[in-house]
């Protein structure tokens, strides 16, 4: 562990990403997993909400477009939870749709990312809205 991880506060830290594209999900997974969080990974809306009340992650990430429960549908389910409903969602989407946003933020979620994403903004998602809940 180098002195970084352990100063962005990142270390151990339980952040979820939803994705139906394996690129995805891996690639932000190996950012993270570089600055010590937990990654908890799910590819569509259904496997999430299995995943979260056994996992209980800090920050989820959804993306927008997927198959059978979409991220709006997912989002909506999550923050309708009582233990869940002060958890970050931050949208991800390849659209970079005022809509969309709009959308997102009826449905709780709490800023909106557009894919391809880079580290910094998705490490600065994290900081934004992790340092807002503590």
């Amino acid at each position: 562990m180098d002195k970084e991880t352990s100063q962005n506060g990142f270390s151990g830290l339980k952040v979820m990403v939803i994705d139906d594209s394996k690129t995805i999900r891996r690639t932000a997974e190996t950012l993270l997993k570089k600055e010590g969080c937990e990654v908890i990974t799910a590819n569509d809306g259904f496997e999430a909400l299995a995943k979260i009340a056994d996992l209980k992650p800090s920050i989820i990430f959804v993306d927008i477009m997927m198959p059978r429960l979409d991220g709006y549908q997912t989002c909506a389910l999550i923050k309708h939870n009582q233990m869940f409903k002060h958890t970050p969602v931050i949208m991800l989407s390849s659209k970079d749709g005022l809509f969309d946003r709009a959308r997102g933020r009826i449905v709780g979620s709490q800023e909106y990312l557009t894919k391809p994403f880079t580290r910094d903004e998705l490490l600065g998602a994290i900081k934004r809205h992790l340092t807002q809940a503590a």
